[in-house]
């Protein structure tokens, strides 16, 4: 399955759903981010997080928890930033970037075997949130 399939099966493909939100938040967040998806695994990493991202490199966790993605975001303001863009809270913001983050991370890591793309993510989104919405 595809990554667009996958994120559009945790949308449930309903109108207002927050994944479609924080999806696009996310998105949008990553081309501002310094180092792009990158940058943020590598503040995972930074933050004890390191088995966690390999795991999600290789597509071997699918999920994870609210909780440890703000163990390994921290304080950066990025969980914030995502939920602005997205127009919801920074706890839903958490909950659904614990379930779009690993999937996001394996697709672009093509199963660990390359690096995360540092920006880009403009297009995608747009394909994401055109099937998504």
């Amino acid at each position: 399955m595809g990554i667009l399939q996958s994120l559009e099966g945790m949308a449930g493909g309903s109108g207002g759903n927050p994944t479609a939100s924080v999806t696009n938040g996310l998105m949008q967040a990553l081309e501002e981010h310094p180092g792009g998806l990158s940058g943020i695994l590598n503040q995972f990493r930074q933050n004890g997080m390191s088995e966690h991202v390999q795991n999600w490199a290789t597509g071997q966790q699918t999920q994870t928890t609210p909780e440890q993605i703000q163990q390994g975001l921290g304080n950066s303001g990025f969980i914030e930033k995502v939920a602005g863009k997205a127009g919801v809270s920074p706890e839903t913001a958490k909950v659904a970037l614990a379930a779009i983050l690993p999937i996001v991370v394996s697709h672009f890591t093509n199963g660990g075997k390359q690096a995360p793309p540092q920006s880009g993510f403009s297009g995608m989104a747009s394909q994401i949130l055109g099937r998504l919405l």
